[in-house]
């Protein structure tokens, strides 16, 4: 009999794992997940894949998980085209870090060194050299650096394929449409499946894994099995802009924005965040942010408005890291959220990772991910030393919101 593992959470993460867990075809794989898949966090990114970039502080634990999943991304790409027969978008275009500022130069430098000793292949950039690889930029720039190793992909275009690779190998995919009402976990050889889910209008779920990937509502999941809640939803406001293909030519970034050309004439620039709870409206203010930093780095678009704009929830952890891992006294669980704004770019590295976890193989480098790092820090939360035969129920709302819309990703 082959083993059963339930996922729940549709967005970039869910769908990855899915994808892992089901390609030799040893499992069955389930995803239930509310609303369209590949949304929220995944349906709001511009879709960059940039560890160096994005990282600047040290090559600590987290950074080597991001470059390992930038490794990774060829292949992995290639794999869900294949299966898909749908192109993701993925450019190899290399970024420009810019910066107006003298006093950012020994920061500049500093980042420069231990980057390149990781192998970023990165260089320190003049004005002039600036001027030349983005002839579009504003003039005054004090310097810069340019990453030849980083890349981005189209991340509805991403979303899409990966489901309907997961699709061509069978995983099956169920929208929830009635909430989930109860969730019982039993040990591996203890009579009856060691999960076992249900929904409000009675469809029921078996499995022998449980992988929760629910994006901006893990929060929910990590007080049901007594870990303090750590994950929260930011707000992630974006747009892009009508410019002619080929304009900007590398993904660019500032202190404060980004910029990423894409086919179809589109210019993406992001992103401006809040909190504001589960509300995903565009504003006002979060846009013209965008609008007003675009100016300034692009003279082009100064007199330009956006043609779209739009936002999504990023699950946010308390020290910026995902939580990637087993759960203590439950071994049918497995935690694979929070990646806030990397989870384009974590993608397949989680996705590996769940699947050494499904194998029970050891990876050392996900001790710094592990689901019950914060415990010590929130007085009263402990996690049984084994599994109860019934985990008490979250609220109808709490627990149907957690499980259903979750979504992940940048």
């Amino acid at each position: 009999m082959k083993e059963r593992v339930l996922i729940l959470g549709g967005g970039i993460i869910g769908l990855a794992c899915a994808l892992e867990a089901a390609r030799t075809g040893e499992r069955e794989v389930a995803v239930v997940e509310r609303g369209s898949f590949g949304g929220q966090a995944t349906g709001a990114a511009a879709g960059m894949l940039a560890p160096y970039s994005e990282n600047p502080e040290q090559p600590d634990a987290f950074f080597q998980l991001c470059q390992d999943s930038l490794n990774r991304y060829p292949e992995w790409a290639s794999r869900i085209e294949e299966l898909s027969g749908a192109d993701v978008g993925l450019r190899r275009t290399g970024s420009v870090g810019v910066v107006f500022h003298e006093a950012d130069l020994l920061p500049l430098q500093s980042r420069l060194r231990w980057q390149q000793a990781a192998g970023s292949g990165g260089e320190l950039l003049s004005a002039a050299e600036i001027a030349r690889l983005e002839p579009k930029l504003a003039a005054g720039a004090a310097g810069g650096i340019f990453t030849p190793a980083e890349a981005h992909v189209d991340a509805p275009r991403l979303a899409a394929a990966l489901e309907q690779a997961c699709r061509q190998l069978g995983v099956r995919l169920d929208g929830c449409t009635g909430g989930l009402a109860s969730l019982e976990l039993r040990p591996h050889g203890g009579g009856g499946s060691p999960v076992r889910l249900t929904t409000e209008n009675g469809e029921s779920y078996e499995a022998d894994h449980l992988v929760i990937g629910t994006g901006a509502w893990t929060g929910e999941f990590e007080q049901l099995f007594g870990l303090p809640a750590t994950v929260h939803p930011i707000r992630g406001q974006i747009c892009s802009y009508e410019v002619p293909d080929g304009l900007v030519r590398h993904m660019v970034f500032s202190s404060q924005a980004y910029w990423v050309a894409k086919s179809g004439m589109r210019l993406v620039c992001g992103a401006s965040e809040d909190v504001a709870g589960f509300c995903s409206d565009v504003t006002a203010k979060g846009i013209g942010r965008l609008e007003r930093w675009s100016a300034r780095a692009f003279p082009m678009l100064a007199d330009m408005k956006p043609k779209l704009s739009w936002a999504g929830l990023r699950p946010a952890t308390r020290d910026g890291r995902p939580l990637i891992g087993r759960l203590d006294g439950y071994p049918q669980v497995i935690f694979a959220a929070g990646h806030y704004r990397n989870g384009i770019l974590l993608a397949p590295a989680t996705a590996a990772a769940v699947l050494a976890l499904l194998e029970e193989k050891q990876l050392p480098l996900l001790r710094a991910f592990r689901p019950e790092r914060f415990r010590s820090s929130s007085a009263g939360a402990a996690v049984p030393a084994a599994a109860p035969a019934v985990v008490p129920e979250l609220s109808a709302a709490g627990l149907a919101a957690a499980a259903q819309r979750g979504r992940d990703g940048r």
